[in-house]
């Protein structure tokens, strides 16, 4: 569930304000978590909300060609679809992005917008912290959803994506990103994200914050030290995949989330996850849009050959 964009990305390097031309694709964090679980043949739904406009009728052509069923995407004739742009750097540096997205169709989500039903035939829920952070709405469907997997025992996993200027204070973010945690059978925090959440530092203080909230598992994102994770059972550290070169810093972290959650869908170990979450981000940083690094299967198995 959240909130799916149009993504304008500028066609040369330099400030925004000085670009000309820009690429059209589509961008959102859970919607780049859904194309990346697609591509490996795992069946994906997403519940969301677009406009009945232009760039709508563009993200809803682009469900259908990433083969996401869109059968639960609302189409909103009085709100139009949010979208963004994103500038191009080089030496990789973290690019410029100008959020529109106020009053979006997206953030308009609630209650009445989820399908109990059609969800409870799921095996796996994922949200992050970014549709919670939309609207008071965005937040009670998404916590809703939450409690409702847990409750049926489908595993739930968040990735916190902290974007402080969507909330009201810092506070309000991390009392309410904890609460979501605690309905979370995996948590898939930066480590900066982490400490900020739980008040601590480093990696094994961040990860026993969220499994003293309820998290069953816990992987911590490294960036070029790779990732630690940790259970009840067994915690480590996964060295990094070397990158010789980096195009563009955004994106890399829903294609972790790709690897773990896919990886544990298919019975691998956290470990194994963890593995196969690093090898992805790696893969998905050398591309210049959000999701066009993702792997289909016989790709994956190229980057991440199994033994």
């Amino acid at each position: 569930m959240g909130e799916a964009m149009v993504l304008f990305i500028a066609g040369h390097s330099g400030p925004l304000e000085l670009v000309h031309q820009f690429k059209k694709l589509s961008a959102g964090a859970e919607l780049n978590v859904a194309v990346g679980l697609s591509k490996l043949g795992l069946r994906v739904g997403y519940v969301s909300r677009v406009g009945n406009d232009s760039f709508g009728k563009f993200l809803l052509n682009f469900f259908d060609q990433e083969k996401i069923d869109r059968s639960h995407v609302q189409v909103d004739s009085e709100r139009p679809t949010g979208f963004m742009l994103k500038s191009v750097v080089d030496g990789g540096h973290d690019p410029s992005i100008e959020y529109h997205r106020r009053g979006s169709a997206a953030s308009c989500l609630g209650l009445a917008d989820n399908p109990a039903e059609y969800c409870g035939l799921s095996k796996h829920l994922h949200l992050t912290g970014i549709a919670p952070a939309l609207s008071a709405s965005t937040l009670e469907l998404a916590f809703q959803m939450a409690v409702e997997a847990r409750t049926q025992r489908r595993s739930v996993s968040l990735d916190p994506n902290l974007h402080p200027q969507l909330w009201k204070s810092p506070k309000i973010m991390v009392e309410t990103i904890n609460r979501l945690a605690q309905q979370a059978d995996l948590v898939l925090p930066g480590l900066s994200e982490g400490e900020i959440l739980s008040g601590s530092k480093g990696v094994e203080r961040v990860a026993d914050f969220f499994l003293n909230l309820g998290a069953k598992q816990v992987v911590i994102k490294l960036g070029a030290k790779g990732a630690y994770f940790a259970d009840s059972h067994r915690s480590g550290l996964v060295a990094a995949v070397p990158v010789e070169r980096i195009v563009d810093t955004v994106g890399p972290g829903d294609g972790f989330a790709v690897g773990v959650i896919s990886a544990l869908l298919e019975g691998e170990t956290l470990q194994q996850a963890t593995e196969r979450g690093n090898a992805i981000g790696a893969r998905v940083v050398q591309f210049p849009g959000d999701w066009d690094g993702l792997p289909d299967r016989k790709q994956l198995e190229q980057i991440f050959p199994r033994s």
